[in-house]
């Protein structure tokens, strides 16, 4: 009796330590999504007194934290850089790189360069202390403000998708260049696209393309456009909505495995 009753004790004892560090460890993802939802810019509009573009943009990760972040910041009064990446992993460490690589990147961004130069001074810098050998990848583009031009460079991400004013959604395909992280060396190629007034750009993680639903089944590039195609016509924030509730009618009840992270600017034409 003597020895059943001290065995009760340790695992009462026993329990308890679980529950106690269960609950911290709860505490602290929740601090982590906090710090990292904090991280992101999340005032829509973020700049009132320019009229020239409106944008929206949501970051919803697969677990606590995640790996996907967006980013957009004025290079100066007249160029805006417009940021979107995907981590490899998830989770914490997923997290952790998404932090680093989201500073780098707008540290390398306000110094005036070119989209190509700051992806590959970005991937120099990262993979020179890259022990984890995680990798990034990311759509850069800016946007000179006065006249619509976008200068982009694309590191293994998703292609954008344009869509013109009174049209429809479609995909910009460019060359990709190689995942930031993956090799010293890499030199990004740019490319141009001009947006006019009322011309939409949308950007996008893999996880909305590759959402599942309980059959296994993707998404998919084509229902993604379709979506958009279906609120065309309205605002950045209400496209986003409106391609969210497609994700998710498709999805179901199935479980979300990656980040869903969208972004959508609206080019409204210089200030006359």
């Amino acid at each position: 009796m003597a020895d059943m009753e001290r065995d009760l004790a340790e695992h009462e004892e026993t329990v308890k330590k679980a529950a106690a560090d269960k609950e911290r460890i709860l505490t602290e993802l929740n601090l982590a999504t906090q710090i990292q939802e904090d991280a992101l810019p999340h005032v829509f509009s973020p700049f009132p007194k320019r009229t020239e573009f409106s944008l929206y943009a949501d970051m919803d990760p697969a677990r606590e934290v995640g790996g996907d972040f967006y980013d957009f910041f004025l290079v100066d009064e007249d160029h805006l850089a417009i940021v979107i990446a995907d981590v490899s992993g998830k989770g914490v460490p997923a997290a952790l790189f998404m932090m680093v690589s989201k500073a780098i990147l707008e540290n390398n961004a306000m110094t005036g360069r070119s989209p190509g130069e700051i992806l590959s001074s970005v991937n120099e810098t990262i993979c020179a202390n890259n022990q984890s050998q995680m990798f990034v990848t990311a759509w850069l583009g800016i946007l000179e403000i006065s006249t619509g031009k976008v200068t982009a460079a694309n590191a293994g991400h998703e292609y954008p998708a344009v869509c013109r004013a009174g049209g429809h959604f479609a995909l910009v395909k460019n060359r990709h260049g190689l995942v930031i992280g993956g090799m010293e060396g890499i030199r990004y190629r740019e490319f141009e696209l001009f947006l006019r007034q009322g011309d939409k750009l949308f950007l996008y993680t893999d996880g909305v393309p590759e959402a599942t639903n309980g059959s296994h089944e993707l998404f998919g590039t084509d229902r993604m456009l379709s979506a958009l195609n279906r609120h065309a016509d309205e605002s950045p924030r209400d496209i986003l909505k409106g391609v969210r509730e497609c994700v998710d009618s498709f999805v179901g009840g199935a479980e979300q495995f990656d980040d869903l992270t969208m972004l959508c600017l609206e080019y409204n034409g210089p200030v006359k």
